[in-house]
């Protein structure tokens, strides 16, 4: 388990190691063009391929999705089911070329409400990655931040803990396998968190962009680490308790 940012100071890198995204703005991106709302979340698709592709480059270790939040059932029936296809899609057609390229997948959030085909895809999915050695991706579905924490301290609940602590939340939540987020991204203009890793983005860089998730780039993504480089990141400290190399201004 990795430590919380809130108990020890972080390594400082010139490259997140976590880099955690919230893809919003694939049905803007249809509506402006005039198309239906699922050819958004298919041209989303390509971005993600994009993105995987340009964070194994840059030597990002750790990449985390936000695809589908516990909120999202909210959404149009038809347009669930899409996604819903979608994603068992993507789970057919998308391991091979991780397992190739040597990535690892994780699947978090409950899988209460997906079909069993979905869960034994995830599952085999998960499986087949789970020696792999390079970049791990997580894709967050039916996934909610409070959840996250309810889900983690119902665990410790049930395995007889009479007092709850940090270090032994943390341990049991859906990402106790990841260091927390270094740098948060959110496209399509909104600037919120939207319940996504709530317990995880304590000290995380937040970068917010207008542009629709289907229109994400290499070169945005370029563009956010840029930003991320030029924060001081201080963890509680002063400026000059700092490392020359870290200071900014």
């Amino acid at each position: 388990m990795f430590a919380s940012s809130t108990q020890d100071v972080p390594e400082v890198r010139p490259v997140p190691r976590h880099i955690a995204i919230i893809m919003d703005g694939n049905g803007r991106w249809a509506k402006k063009r005039f198309l239906p709302r699922v050819a958004g979340h298919k041209r989303g698709l390509e971005a993600v391929r994009d993105t995987i592709k340009a964070c194994a480059e840059l030597g990002v270790e750790y990449l985390t999705l936000f695809a589908f939040s516990t909120e999202n059932w909210r959404r149009p029936p038809d347009e669930v089911s899409f996604l819903m296809g979608l994603f068992m899609t993507a789970l057919e057609r998308e391991v091979d070329k991780l397992h190739r390229n040597n990535i690892r997948l994780h699947v978090i959030g409950s899988r209460e409400r997906f079909s069993a085909e979905i869960v034994e895809r995830i599952e085999r999915a998960e499986a087949r990655t789970a020696g792999n050695a390079g970049l791990v991706l997580t894709i967050a579905a039916d996934y909610g931040g409070r959840w996250d924490v309810m889900q983690a301290a119902n665990r410790l609940l049930a395995q007889g803990a009479t007092r709850l602590d940090e270090a032994a939340l943390a341990a049991n939540l859906s990402m106790a396998y990841a260091p927390e987020p270094d740098l948060f991204i959110r496209t399509g203009g909104e600037q919120r968190i939207s319940n996504f890793l709530l317990w995880q983005l304590a000290y995380t860089e937040l970068f917010f962009t207008d542009l629709l998730w289907p229109d994400f780039d290499a070169q945005a993504l370029t563009s956010a680490v840029a930003s991320f480089r030029s924060r001081e990141r201080r963890f509680g400290r002063t400026s000059e308790q700092l490392p020359e190399t870290q200071r900014r201004g």
